[in-house]
């Protein structure tokens, strides 16, 4: 698992630990787990899906932004997210 913070310029959307998050990247889908490579991707419009502690999935629609990996902690800062 690792911890992922998502939020936006109004209000945190999610913060807590996971177990993989998928997530729309300019150049295509992409999925990261734990212990991923440190990077920073831009996002593009599309759907996010999170696999929390308990193996349910989440959904959120974002409509671009950036998510940074660095030390097992992954973090989403979208424009803007539908719930």
């Amino acid at each position: 698992m690792f911890d992922l913070m998502i939020v936006t310029p109004e209000k945190k959307v999610y913060e807590g630990q996971v177990y993989s998050i998928k997530a729309p990247g300019e150049e295509g889908s992409f999925q990261i787990l734990s212990h991923h490579a440190s990077m920073i991707i831009s996002l593009r419009k599309g759907e996010m899906i999170i696999e929390d502690p308990n193996h349910e999935k989440i959904t959120f629609k974002v409509t671009g932004g950036f998510l940074e990996v660095s030390h097992n902690k992954v973090s989403v800062l979208a424009d803007s997210i539908e719930e």
